[in-house]
């Protein structure tokens, strides 16, 4: 995969008298950077000539992010304002570098309902990717960015969206979304609608329209759309993800599409299936702090209580991508396990072995923490040895 940085040729840069979060266990030690790599990890609180002394805060990879709403927040900061794209893209990769991520897969929805009452839901994501790509072409971005398509099987223009992607796009992850009212994320459809009615100031009237209009796109189009996104996910290399599994049935048939992660499951029950069936199970941070989900599904500390949470995601708010890894390591008394959560384990789930650990020849992907009162606080941020906040 492409890097994100211009690589040159740089002395050693040392970080000694660290924590180093490493894969397993954290312990004091020095980091050795060269070329945009890890080329020397050694125990101990001395610090030589020339290093940078950590003064005992803890070094870890960079955060990686597998699924954020958060260029969306700075393409529309408020309703009906679209702001300047390539102002907004570039905002929000320094949002991300400043928490601590340095890898990131940007959510964007394919899949629009042009008939609808709703004149937001139009197609946006192939113009937006483009904007992106462009400029990461130019260098202007500091961490690396995929894609991540979340494919609206409830809509009427997927396929077409779908199609407007190739195999150079860098789209590393395709979820299944399925926002039928009355099962998945919206069981409870008087949730549904103070979302809904909320956002676009529709009647009680309009709303009962509205559901009826998308349950009627899932009866015509769903199943098509679903098997269309499983085929165009393999024609673009990308890991294949569910949304919002409910039920052990849903499990069974992500399992089935090949499916190895899922995001977000509502129930204890979908969180057991998926691992009886090896699907990773992601869960968003702002669910774990704020103690349960604004939807009233399942509460993601419960999960972790039950060791059957793998992964974790910002989703709407960045900063709570690393609070979030800390306090699950606070819970396990683990915090190398607690981290794996938002590093190493999402590596994995994307298919990407060069990052996401504290391993000699992996990127120099880094992040500096303090913790302030107990709230983890970002210092620094590397990228392939540069560093970038």
């Amino acid at each position: 995969m492409a890097a994100q940085v211009q690589e040159s040729k740089m002395t050693d840069t040392v970080f000694a008298n660290a924590q180093l979060v490493l894969p397993d266990e954290v312990v004091t030690g020095s980091l050795q950077l060269r070329d945009g790599q890890i080329v020397a990890i050694e125990p101990g609180g001395n610090v030589p000539a020339n290093a940078v002394d950590c003064g005992g805060d803890m070094m870890m990879p960079g955060l990686i992010e597998l699924h954020t709403d958060n260029l969306e927040r700075h393409i529309q900061p408020r309703p009906k304002v679209d702001w300047p794209h390539a102002s907004a893209i570039i905002a929000h990769d320094a949002e991300l570098a400043g928490v601590g991520i340095t890898t990131v897969f940007d959510a964007m929805r394919v899949g629009s309902v042009p008939s609808g009452k709703k004149g937001d839901y139009k197609a946006y994501a192939r113009g937006l990717a483009s904007e992106l790509l462009e400029l990461r072409a130019k260098n202007a971005l500091r961490i690396s960015h995929f894609l991540h398509l979340r494919a609206e099987v409830c809509s009427e223009t997927l396929v077409a969206e779908l199609s407007e992607f190739t195999e150079e796009d860098r789209v590393g992850i395709v979820s299944l979304m399925d926002h039928t009212p009355g099962q998945r994320q919206f069981r409870d459809v008087s949730k549904l609608a103070q979302y809904v009615m909320g956002k676009h100031n529709l009647t009680p009237a309009e709303f009962d329209d509205h559901v009826a209009h998308l349950k009627d796109l899932r009866d015509r189009f769903g199943a098509d759309h679903e098997a269309a996104a499983v085929a165009e996910a393999k024609r673009f290399g990308a890991v294949l993800a569910s949304h919002d599994d409910t039920t052990a049935d849903h499990v069974k048939t992500s399992a089935a599409y090949g499916i190895g992660l899922a995001e977000f499951p509502t129930t204890v029950e979908a969180a057991q299936a998926c691992h009886d069936h090896g699907i990773k199970v992601m869960m968003g941070a702002p669910n774990l702090i704020r103690g349960g989900s604004h939807s009233g599904n399942v509460a993601a500390h419960e999960l972790a209580e039950m060791d059957l949470l793998d992964i974790v995601s910002s989703d709407y708010v960045p900063a709570a991508l690393l609070m979030s890894a800390v306090l699950l390591g606070d819970l396990w008394g683990d915090m190398a396990r607690g981290i794996a959560t938002v590093t190493r384990a999402p590596a994995d789930a994307a298919g990407l072995s060069d990052r996401g650990r504290l391993e000699i020849g992996a990127r120099a992907d880094l992040i500096r923490v303090s913790r302030i009162e107990g709230t983890p606080t970002v210092r620094e941020t590397w990228v392939q040895g540069h560093r970038v906040a």
